[in-house]
């Protein structure tokens, strides 16, 4: 059985930058100076640039299924994978921009 869709922001098993910047999220520290943008900035440019790949692989399978004749479920499982991810990302997107709003309303 397949990982549900969505975007993938599962910490990843094994020595790796994401790893090492999920863990600092983990224990508050602070990113190494070189990263810009944070360990938050730079888990979030991840999951952006996960979710913008995925369209393309939705693409990329639509346009081989065209092509090829290729198989239909696959295409309607990365296409429907692209739609959640989206969706993932209009939903996080929305909560964001109300949380700037609610601030932004806060009395000094």
């Amino acid at each position: 059985m397949s990982t549900p869709p969505g975007l993938p922001l599962a910490p990843v098993t094994g020595p790796s930058a994401a790893a090492d910047a999920y863990a600092r999220v983990d224990r508050g520290a602070a990113a190494p100076a070189g990263e810009a943008g944070g360990a938050f900035g730079a888990a979030l440019s991840r999951a952006l640039e996960a979710a913008v790949r995925t369209g393309h692989e939705a693409d990329a399978q639509a346009m081989q299924g065209l092509v090829t004749g290729g198989n239909l479920t696959e295409v309607v499982t990365a296409l429907s994978r692209a739609e959640l991810t989206l969706q993932t990302a209009t939903a996080v997107r929305d909560r964001v921009v109300q949380a700037y709003q609610d601030i932004i309303k806060m009395p000094i």
